[in-house]
């Protein structure tokens, strides 16, 4: 045995060392020590079916750390990204890179939620129905279908002449609820199923976070299937597992779910039931009865415990009146049940809503909060779990194999505490690596003096006022990130206003003006843009080169505490004898800051100023765990330095 290990050692140094075959054929690769000792214990941990919990900083390299020792360990593997963004780099461009290298025949297959594949049965429906939102999307519909005839995989994503949120998606993906399965007419084209076929041959699978516990809660997505063969679990952004697993381990239900099934009860009265006016009454009443609902509630955005919700003007009545609606929907259902499939399907999910909004309103489990989310058209009811420690332990010791989870922002100061508990990893391995960059030389750490208190009302007004100068010192090229959609609005507009003002003219941009992508693609291209943003740009996103130079931060990132979830936690906390704040709250904000800060600094040859203007960092005893957190900058608290740095 002894023997056996330095030899695949040997293996792995090869691969990595300057003269290996990934420095012959990627070109710019360069031997990094951190990326070697993150690999060589991923390479451990496969070995040993054992948890790992791998922190490396930016620049590290961690996607090539953990695919090398995966493909050559010979098993099964799934790896599981964030976003969809990394979830097509990884399959298109970082699998093919190091197959190639190595010269190994693995096969590679990509697996995302089904909303992502065209429906060969709901695009036809809605084509014959000719029920668009849009003149748009009666347009969009042809574009599809031509799109389906010709494609292999039916991924939307290959479509780009179609927008990703074009209102005509809905109406041509399948859920959940509304998939035929096999009694579909379609199953044997079905790109669902071909997609799963494809992932239960591969060796390689490549899914997001949100699919792999949809699956592993609501065996709904494919990975059900593919987990007993897996020999390693590699989550990578794994500081998102702890709010995704959140969502599937609990239970929610949302209005869009009722109105779904009212519309679709309505296409089969149109084309199946023509003779059972019953249906088309009872779907209707159900749809007005849930707009009715929606109403109950002032504006979207806001988040409530299940107690202040009960307390709203008609909640109760508004509830009941939507349950007896989807009941008389269900009846009518089950009595045109035997004539289509799909009449049977609805009558099923009318079923299955009815115990879910009866389980909703009446559950009493102390694991589980209940709380309400409104958007503009629909509330979604919540359950979440307090701790998904325990539910997700219980899928880590199913069977032996490797789980691995890495991320640039999982410790507080290399302490790993906090998401080991979270996540329940009890028996885990931690392994922390530094970024290979010279912050020191690189970057800057600006706190400006005399800021307000940040719970003040001028304080928007303070940290437009302190930024000004460090933009127009960095010519724009900036990134100003806010804690909250307010502040956002609220900075954005004092920044316009100086812009005017003082006949500053760098474009300034704002998230929500239109795509992710497209701001991001915008910014890149003017190369002395202003981009006010809030949760969507902490992290994720990847500007190299001068176009970014400046990442300006308006508060320490702590939830808003009256989130229920978080509230709920912190009082079980306290009530357990713990310190809420410094257990939960200051690592959470600690992990999101690294996750900001991360922006500036994203390659060897960047430079550039971290600003953040929260005066806690100084006077607060937390605020040294806080900066000490962070990469290891020069440190300022004078504007004449960050001048300086950029002259």
């Amino acid at each position: 045995m002894s023997e056996s290990v330095p030899k695949s050692h040997s293996k792995l140094i090869q691969v990595f060392s300057d003269q290996g075959p990934l420095a012959e054929t990627i070109s710019g690769y360069r031997m990094r020590q951190q990326q070697l000792e993150m690999a060589l214990a991923i390479e451990a941990a496969i070995k040993g079916n054992k948890q790992l919990v791998a922190e490396a900083g930016t620049g590290t390299g961690k996607t090539f750390a953990y695919l090398i020792p995966a493909l050559l360990s010979g098993g099964k593997v799934i790896v599981s990204t964030g976003t969809k963004t990394l979830q097509d780099q990884l399959y298109t461009r970082d699998l093919p890179a190091v197959r190639d290298a190595l010269k190994v025949p693995v096969t590679v297959a990509m697996l995302k939620g089904r909303a992502n594949y065209v429906c060969h049965f709901h695009l036809e429906r809605a084509a014959n129905e000719g029920r668009f939102v849009s003149r748009e999307d009666a347009g969009y519909v042809h574009i599809i279908r031509n799109f389906m005839e010709n494609s292999s995989t039916g991924d939307k994503a290959e479509l780009t002449e179609v927008p990703e949120n074009a209102t005509i998606w809905p109406s041509v993906t399948s859920t959940r609820d509304n998939c035929m399965g096999q009694e579909c007419n379609y199953y044997k084209d079905c790109f669902v199923m071909e997609a799963r076929k494809r992932a239960l041959a591969a060796d390689v699978v490549v899914v997001n976070h949100h699919l792999f516990f949809a699956d592993v809660m609501l065996r709904d997505e494919g990975v059900a299937e593919l987990l007993p063969s897996a020999n390693t679990v590699i989550f990578d952004e794994a500081h998102q597992l702890p709010e995704v697993a959140g969502l599937f381990f609990g239970e929610d239900v949302s209005t869009s779910q009722l109105l779904e099934l009212a519309r679709d009860a309505e296409a089969e009265y149109i084309t199946t039931a023509k003779d059972c006016p019953a249906l088309q009454e009872a779907a209707n009443k159900l749809e007005k009865s849930v707009r009715d609902f929606r109403l109950v509630f002032a504006y979207e955005g806001s988040r409530m415990p299940v107690q202040k919700a009960l307390a709203l003007k008609n909640f109760d009545t508004a509830y009941a009146d939507m349950q007896e609606k989807l009941k008389a929907l269900t009846d009518v259902l089950e009595t045109q049940a035997a004539r289509d499939p799909a009449l049977e399907n609805c009558w099923q999910r009318g079923a299955a809503l009815m115990v879910q909004l009866q389980r909703w309103l009446g559950a009493e489990n102390a694991n589980l909060v209940r709380w309400v989310e409104v958007f503009t058209q629909s509330v979604q009811l919540h359950a979440t779990p307090l701790s998904v420690a325990e539910g997700f332990g219980k899928q880590l010791n199913a069977q032996p194999r490797a789980w691995i989870f890495t991320s640039a922002t999982l410790a507080v100061k290399s302490d790993f505490s906090h998401y080991v508990n979270q996540m329940g990893l009890t028996n885990a391995d931690t392994g922390y690596w530094s970024s290979p960059f010279d912050y020191d030389k690189q970057a800057l750490f600006y706190a400006p003096p005399d800021m307000p208190d940040p719970n003040s009302p001028g304080y928007s007004a303070s940290v437009a006022a302190a930024a000004l100068p460090v933009i127009q010192a960095s010519q724009g090229r900036a990134f100003v990130l806010c804690t909250s959609l307010r502040a956002m609005r609220e900075i954005h507009a004092l920044l316009k206003e100086a812009f005017e003002q003082n006949g500053i003219e760098y474009p300034l941009l704002m998230q929500g003006e239109s795509s992710r992508t497209e701001l991001l693609e915008r910014f890149r291209k003017r190369g002395n843009a202003v981009l006010v943003g809030s949760q969507s740009f902490w992290e994720g996103v990847d500007v190299r080169g001068e176009a970014l130079s400046c990442v300006i931060i308006d508060k320490l990132p702590f939830a808003p505490p009256d989130d229920p979830v978080l509230s709920a936690r912190i009082d079980k906390l306290n009530a357990e004898g713990k310190n809420a704040f410094m257990e939960y709250q200051l690592p959470y904000a600690v992990i999101t800051l690294k996750q900001g800060a991360g922006r500036l600094i994203r390659d060897e040859a960047d430079r550039g100023v971290l600003m953040i203007c929260d005066p806690r960092l100084i006077t607060k005893p937390y605020g040294r765990r806080i900066w000490q957190s962070l990469p290891p900058f020069k440190r300022t608290r004078v504007l004449a330095d960050v001048l300086a740095f950029f002259e």
